[in-house]
């Protein structure tokens, strides 16, 4: 038997933070603004692989109103939902993710990107797929004001 879940996660772009995405550091004159490192592509993925489960959403595990989450990497995040799936019998079967953003280009952070998800996640690299496109200039990714990133995961039973 096998689950599906998505997720979606927008933070805005501010200066003075580093720029996280997919758990990989990216050089960037601008970071997202989140509590935790307000990586969008892994709170996506965190959602879907949450949603897939059944299970409630990133906000309610990891809550923003939580100290020890302030500035915390949200590789934690992927870690711990990895393991709760392998408590409930679950395994991720594959991730498909995408990030809306007009800059910075990621594609020489793809492999990297793949790497930490799939070392968080107990899964091999091949089973993560990550995409970027632009907004063409259109709503707060078009702007620069702000990332948005989508992702989908399947589990299966173990």
């Amino acid at each position: 038997m096998g689950r599906v879940g998505i997720g979606y996660d927008a933070h805005r772009l501010v200066t003075g933070r580093a720029l996280m995405l997919g758990g990989v550091a990216i050089p960037s004159e601008k970071g997202l603004l989140g509590h935790s490192d307000g990586d969008v592509l892994l709170h996506a993925i965190a959602d879907a692989l949450l949603g897939a489960a059944g299970e409630r959403d990133i906000g309610h595990l990891f809550p923003n109103s939580d100290p020890q989450w302030k500035g915390a990497s949200s590789l934690i995040f992927l870690e711990q939902i990895g393991d709760l799936l392998h408590r409930q019998g679950w395994a991720v079967e594959n991730i498909d993710a995408s990030l809306i953003a007009e800059a910075p280009k990621i594609g020489p952070y793809l492999e990297a990107m793949r790497a930490a998800i799939g070392r968080a996640l107990g899964i091999e690299p091949a089973r993560i797929g990550i995409k970027a496109t632009t907004n063409e200039g259109m709503g707060f990714p078009g702007r620069g004001e702000g990332m948005a990133a989508m992702a989908v995961a399947s589990l299966e039973k173990a």
